[in-house]
């Protein structure tokens, strides 16, 4: 396969993944660091399999990482992502910062590492 048809199919995913406002929520949550599908999934509001089903999405297109502590599942932005994913994450960050949905979302998910099950954030 032709590298640019590759860098064409990477940014059809990124955008396909971008396009659902529950993943958009859960990139913006990420963005403060790890966090475990429990603090997710009270943020979102939708429930257990519907936001393990949005993160299994987002893994599958290599849009956040897991790791497994313990019987906790930690999702993150990856360490390295490609510079595709990088360029849109930062468009995406300048959008949320203009969005009071995503900053309530961020308010409520302090309140809930500080008073939630789950280990702490790396």
């Amino acid at each position: 396969m032709p590298a640019a048809h590759h860098a064409s199919e990477q940014v059809i995913a990124i955008y396909k993944c971008l396009c659902d406002a529950n993943r958009l929520r859960i990139l913006n949550l990420l963005r403060t660091g790890s966090q475990c599908v429990c603090h997710i999934e009270q943020v979102l509001g939708i429930g257990a399999v519907r936001t393990s089903q949005q993160l299994a999405y987002l893994r599958r297109h290599a849009m956040v990482e897991v790791e497994i502590r313990g019987t906790w599942r930690m999702y993150a932005l990856p360490a390295t992502p490609s510079p595709q994913l990088s360029a849109h994450l930062a468009c995406l960050q300048d959008c949320i910062f203009e969005n009071s949905g995503f900053r309530d979302d961020l308010a409520q998910l302090k309140k809930i590492r500080r008073s939630h099950c789950g280990p702490q954030p790396i």
